[in-house]
């Protein structure tokens, strides 16, 4: 059974034995790099969000604009704001996959090496 590891061990020291990869350090590090990735994909979220009432403010002619017999606020709210949320989750699902299957795959390549 492998001991865990201890907030001052270093990633050497976790790897030295043999566990590296279900270590709290290397769930750590994971998780700070999908904070990152969560505040990137919130910021685009709250952007467009935000964008919204400010077209509306800024220029209301263009956002009443009619396209398919909707005005172009209602349009964006109604039908491409979906689709955006969808893109922004698949975006993150599978670059969060793609980071924990890279640093599973790192891990494993490094202790192959033994």
């Amino acid at each position: 059974m492998a001991t865990q590891p201890t907030h001052s061990e270093t990633a050497a020291e976790v790897a030295e034995k043999g566990d590296f990869l279900h270590s709290e350090l290397y769930l750590t590090q994971l998780m700070r790099r999908q904070l990152r990735l969560s505040i990137v994909c919130g910021l685009a979220f709250a952007l467009v969000l935000l964008a919204i009432p400010l077209l509306n403010y800024f220029t209301p002619d263009m956002m009443a604009t009619r396209v398919g017999g909707f005005p172009l606020t209602w349009l964006i709210l109604g039908v491409l704001f979906f689709p955006f949320v969808w893109i922004i989750s698949w975006i993150f699902i599978r670059r969060s996959l793609a980071m924990e299957s890279a640093e599973a795959q790192r891990v494993l390549d490094g202790n192959s090496g033994r």
